[in-house]
């Protein structure tokens, strides 16, 4: 049966890939995004393009309702919104951190709490948070994004708990290194540098990311909740 799936911040990368899974699927799909314009490749293909800002409480609440007018209350959400503002600690800014945090860890939870609203009422749902290894293995540079991901493993370990008899299910997708805009504007010397840290000795595809997610949202992984499932090729293990 075709559900009801918001994907948050599916205008590009990953996001993008987890949506036209989705869509693929059958499934009635929105995204939301921030700004610019949503592929025109989704919206032809009747993906559902709401702008909103995570940060913003109020816009997410607007974002709901447009999105419960058009497809009914949100049934699977992907929680993917996220930034970087990439510092070595001493030169961090205060607003460095916590826009970071207010996007990455803030944002989640209120698109969770807002999605929860109507799995309540339904007594199901699927969850699915999106981390990333950095959150695990942590990264100089990086202490705002690790803090703000390693976070929504304990967020959502707290609501598998928390709304397990409900049967809503939270599970969370730790990407490795992925191919995406965001990795592409690496020099050829860093990329190499990265990928000889990999077991697999390569970039993940949004597409592989984008597998993991639809399979926690699937009957299949009716069982499973307060997963960290990490798409690394490898290089988190242990952590």
């Amino acid at each position: 049966m075709s559900r009801s799936v918001l994907v948050t911040g599916g205008n590009r990368g990953i996001g993008l890939a987890i949506a036209r899974a989705f869509a693929d699927n059958g499934d009635q799909v929105a995204i939301t995004y921030r700004s610019g314009e949503p592929p025109r490749e989704l919206t032809d293909a009747g993906v559902l393009a709401v702008r909103c800002d995570i940060t913003d409480a109020e816009q997410v609440e607007q974002g709901y309702k447009e999105i419960e007018e058009k497809h009914g209350p949100v049934e699977v959400l992907v929680a993917n919104a996220g930034i970087t503002k990439d510092q070595l600690l001493m030169r961090m800014s205060e607003e460095d951190f916590t826009s970071v945090v207010d996007t990455n860890l803030n944002g989640t939870f209120r698109v969770v709490k807002r999605a929860n609203r109507g799995m309540l009422r339904a007594k199901k749902g699927r969850v699915v948070l999106i981390s990333s290894v950095v959150g695990l293995l942590g990264s100089a540079g990086q202490a705002n994004y690790a803090a703000s991901k390693a976070g929504l493993v304990g967020f959502a370990r707290s609501l598998a708990r928390e709304l397990g008899s409900r049967n809503i299910t939270f599970n969370v997708v730790a990407p490795g290194f992925v191919d995406t805009d965001m990795t592409q504007v690496l020099t050829e010397e860093q990329r190499e540098s990265i990928v000889s840290k990999v077991p697999l000795g390569r970039y993940a595809r949004p597409e592989e990311i984008a597998a993991a997610v639809r399979f926690l949202a699937s009957d299949d992984a009716s069982y499973i909740t307060g997963a960290v499932i990490p798409v690394d090729g490898g290089l988190g293990m242990g952590h």
